[in-house]
């Protein structure tokens, strides 16, 4: 079963008839994805993010009509690319400051994905949403990154690595808590990339 999509017609009628105005529709937004992280996508009710955010339920279902509708709006508000902006010159400092960026969100992110993960098997727009917002504009970004390594010449285009590294940046981030026991700070990130990535690259 999937959830009618966030920005079909009945939801653009309804933002015409709304009077959120952008701040309060961000602080909507904030108070769902925080309290999906916090107490997992079951436990989270509109009457619930209304209390929190106070205002009335009515305003919630007015402009978004169920649950999966307003966690789907909040997760597409959240796309950017947070990898988009690096370019230093250098492929390795590049990969290095991609690490400590990823480091940075990671524990958000995570704990998101996380209290999502058995939602979004049973919900196909809430599982694109997922990935649009978190997952695919920093793996484009990444490749980007990559991209500009083979065009200065640092790296053969045919270099066989090249296909793994989004896998191998962005699974340890996934995968760490469930192995350590902690998330993928900074830190880790940048001793990872410096013990794997580059090697894997033919880099120092």
């Amino acid at each position: 079963m999937t959830s009618q999509a966030a920005e079909g017609p009945e939801s653009v009628a309804a933002t015409r008839r709304s009077k959120i105005t952008p701040e309060r529709e961000k602080e909507f937004f904030d108070a769902v994805l925080e309290q999906i992280s916090e107490c997992g996508y079951e436990a989270v009710t509109m009457e619930g993010v209304a209390a929190s955010t106070r205002c009335s339920k009515s305003t919630l279902y007015r402009q978004w009509k169920t649950k999966p509708q307003f966690v789907v709006a909040a997760l597409r508000s959240r796309r950017t690319a947070r990898l988009a902006g690096i370019d230093t010159g250098s492929l390795a400092d590049d990969l290095r400051a991609a690490a400590r960026a990823a480091g940075r969100w990671s524990t958000n992110d995570s704990k998101l994905l996380q209290a999502l993960g058995h939602a979004v098997t049973g919900d196909e727009d809430l599982a694109r949403a997922l990935r649009e917002a978190l997952i695919d504009p920093e793996i484009e970004a990444l490749r980007d990154i990559l991209r500009r390594g083979v065009e200065r010449g640092e790296i053969p285009a045919g270099h066989p690595a090249l296909e793994y590294i989004p896998a191998q940046l962005f699974g340890v981030v996934r995968a760490r808590p469930v192995v350590d026991g902690e998330y993928a700070d900074p830190a880790y990130l940048v001793r990872f990339v410096e013990a794997a990535v580059l090697p894997a690259l033919g880099l120092s």
